[in-house]
């Protein structure tokens, strides 16, 4: 692809490196960008930057959050019974697509996978661990995507649990073996997290 700007060039490549963005739909969006009022622009690449500056984990789920404790986290509406682990912060928007969970969440940050060389002390799993003593959990849900490395997580967890007064529960298999939990669709998501069974 030829460019008649190294500026041009430069921004195509940055879109180009956002995953699913290949290099001609990154030609379309710096296009559109270019085309925009200045404003316009401006606003886009400092509310990225805003975002990058200011957004962190939060200290209690792993979850995305502007401050220390996300939103989900901080909600007196939520169930604090309950607790959903999860690979992914995408998994938690699934999850919270289906309008079907009222509880909280913790994100691990990934499957234990020891071909990758991601062993549980890469996970967030201590921390959840911690969270299970708490008196006010009843219920660990395990909303790990059905594949190898996500059913190795999950045995893995329940054995670290066993010691633990809580309840460890699987979703149904609603979604394929081998399949991503974000890719499932929102009725199918929402009657696993419903129709869950005892592990």
């Amino acid at each position: 692809m030829q460019f008649s700007s190294k500026l041009i060039e430069d921004a195509v490549n940055a879109f180009a490196g956002l995953p699913g963005i290949g290099k001609k739909t990154a030609l379309r969006l710096v296009l559109h960008l270019v085309q925009q009022p200045t404003v316009d622009s401006v606003a886009f690449a400092r509310a990225i930057a805003t975002m990058r500056e200011n957004i962190q984990h939060c200290t209690v789920c792993g979850n995305l959050s502007d401050q220390h404790i996300c939103t989900i986290c901080r909600d007196e509406r939520r169930d604090p019974s309950l607790i959903c682990v999860v690979e992914s912060i995408r998994d938690v928007m699934a999850i919270e697509d289906t309008q079907q969970y009222r509880g909280r969440y913790h994100v691990l940050g990934g499957v234990i996978a020891p071909i990758e060389g991601i062993g549980p002390a890469d996970l967030n799993i201590d921390t959840l661990l911690e969270r299970a003593k708490h008196p006010d959990v009843q219920e660990i849900i395990m909303a790990i995507s059905p594949t190898i490395e996500g059913d190795t997580t999950i045995f893995y967890i329940n054995r670290q649990l066993q010691d633990v007064d809580v309840s460890v529960s699987n979703i149904a298999r609603g979604v394929s073996f081998g399949g991503e939990l974000e890719y499932a669709d929102e009725v199918t998501l929402g009657r696993s997290i419903v129709a869950r069974t005892r592990l």
